[in-house]
């Protein structure tokens, strides 16, 4: 698969949909902190879930010393209903007490001290990475694991490997905008069952690998 027109043509598509609910939230909010917060909250949570429960944490939350000051139980309920946000919440606490008392109150830049965090994984890592602080990184979702798979450009079993299989073969220009194209992608046309090929842009250049039944 050529890349560079893989890349060209769902450039050119992604101008016509929605971004991806961190890439939003970056663009609203510059700050490290509520970037790591929204991630975490986003984790098996709806787009339109996590914007909502970003904003209400937001109007109270907006530093470390805040989150710490509030309390998980307030923070929970500020989050509500995003999945699992009792444990979101108490995360988000242990990573505000560990960031007042390591970093000075301020997010780390580098991926071993993110995943040193506890409940940040390689995804939230990345993401991190490229909204907050504008650094080459890949992050793989279920939609970049799952396209990157079907298109036959990688042949991997996890998200992990498919990480790192990237890092190998993606060219250094595209690792940023990847996850932020191809999360557009799998939510407007690229879907997990029934995928909408007759639309797809680069139907022509996929290997359809999996694809049972397509629309």
């Amino acid at each position: 698969m050529n890349i560079d027109i893989f890349m060209e043509k769902l450039g050119q598509c992604y101008k016509q949909w929605d971004s991806p609910v961190i890439t939003l939230i970056a663009k609203r909010k510059s700050d490290p902190f509520l970037i790591l917060v929204s991630t975490i909250i986003s984790l098996r949570t709806k787009d339109e879930v996590t914007i909502k429960a970003s904003q209400r944490l937001y109007e109270k939350i907006k530093t470390p010393h805040d989150a710490v000051q509030s309390g998980h139980e307030a923070i929970a309920k500020m989050i509500y209903p995003a999945g699992f946000y009792p444990t979101k919440a108490k995360r988000i606490v242990e990573i505000s007490r560990i960031l007042l008392e390591k970093y000075d109150g301020k997010v780390p830049s580098d991926m071993n001290d993110l995943l040193a965090l506890p409940g940040v994984g390689r995804k939230t890592a990345n993401l991190v990475l490229i909204e907050a602080f504008g650094k080459a990184a890949i992050c793989v979702d279920t939609h970049v694991h799952r396209i990157s798979n079907r298109t036959g450009y990688v042949k991997t079993d996890s998200p992990d490997a498919t990480e790192m299989a990237l890092r190998k073969k993606l060219p250094l220009k595209y690792w940023k905008m990847y996850n932020e194209i191809l999360v557009a992608f799998g939510q407007k046309l690229c879907r997990p069952v029934s995928p909408w090929c007759s639309k797809c842009p680069v139907s022509e250049m996929c290997r359809k690998k999996g694809v049972i039944k397509s629309r």
